[in-house]
């Protein structure tokens, strides 16, 4: 994680590191890590879904930050519905997008 911080702050950037409790690291040196989501939604497609509830959240106005963190944990929680209707090893992406509730 320490590179993780670094790459953060010296780039002044906000990274979501994808994986088992997705870390977010924000510019000052903050990182966030996230407590939802399963193993199931290791799968090709998942990041491009996290990509669009994000930018969805930043087009609603909130902050690169809140967006970034509200994104990667609404993310995991749709994950954890999929997973109960698909089951870990057969759920894929489009599972992910039909469990978003607005």
């Amino acid at each position: 994680m320490v590179l993780l911080r670094e790459f953060s702050i010296n780039n002044k950037l906000i990274v979501c590191l994808n994986g088992a409790n997705t870390a977010v690291s924000l510019p000052d040196g903050t990182i966030c890590f996230n407590s939802s989501g399963n193993e199931g939604m290791a799968t090709a497609g998942s990041s491009d879904v996290l990509t669009g509830i994000i930018t969805a959240l930043l087009a609603q106005g909130y902050t690169t930050q809140e967006s970034s963190i509200l994104g990667v944990y609404q993310h995991g929680t749709v994950g954890d519905n999929a997973v109960e209707k698909y089951g870990m090893t057969s759920m894929n992406a489009s599972d992910i997008v039909e469990n978003i509730r607005l």
